[in-house]
Order: C-alpha cells, then structure tokens, then sequence
C-alpha cells in the first residue's frame, strides 16, 4: 500500500482549512485516511501558527515509507522534521522575450528623446 502524506481540505466555502492525514495513495483528497498528523490553516496571518504537526506521528510514517507532497514537505522541512530540496530556477521570474524586446525599445525611446532634447538646449545655448 503506498502512502501519502498529503492534504486533506476541510471548513467551509472560501474559508479553507486542511487536514495533514497519511493516506493510501490511491483514496481520494478527502476520502479515507489512515491517520492525521497534522493541520494548516492557511486564513491565519503569516506571524501565527498556522501549522500543527505531530512530530513523532510523522516521524514513524516517514520510517514506514510515507511520501510527503510537495507542501507538506514544505511545512515538514520548515519544521525540521524533513530535507527539501531548493528549487533550481533561475529565469522563472524573469519576463518573456516580448516583454524584453518592448523594454529595450522603450529604453531606446528615451534614450533618443534625452539626447534630441539635450541637443535642442544645446542649441538653444549657442544662439
């Protein structure tokens, strides 16, 4: 049976809360679980506890094979329990090739536009 450490959504519409449960990979998001280790809610502010684990529940279902997701690795690793490795992305926040090309004529616009006008004063000062 694999197992998943994943997120199981509870609360109400536009109100989320999730339950941390250790599930059989195949049951649905909210369907059968073995056990819940865990809850995150995500409405809370940043600076207040938002996640509940129980360490040593998770530290026995990692020792029996349970394979966290990605965000539950993330709350796992936040609190010391699990390594996640960082990702490696360098140009994902940098914009698209459209978006370069019109910066760079814009850039060039106003290049242009501050060397006619210093030309003008230029002039205007010789006269």
């Amino acid at each position: 049976m694999p197992l998943k450490m994943r997120l199981a959504r509870a609360g109400s519409k536009k109100r989320p809360y999730y339950h941390i449960v250790v599930a059989d990979a195949r049951s649905p998001r909210d369907g059968r679980f073995v056990e819940t280790v865990g809850a995150w809610n995500p409405m809370l502010p940043k600076d207040a506890e938002r996640v509940t684990l129980k360490n040593e529940r998770i530290t026995h279902w990692l020792a029996q094979g349970a394979q966290p997701t990605d965000r539950v690795l993330r709350f796992l690793d936040q609190a010391g329990l699990a390594k996640r490795d960082a990702k490696q992305n360098p140009t994902k926040g940098l914009p698209g090739k459209k978006a370069q090309e019109r910066e760079a004529e814009r850039k060039q616009r106003e290049e242009d536009a501050r060397a006619a006008a210093e030309k003008a004063a230029a002039g205007a000062d010789a006269e």
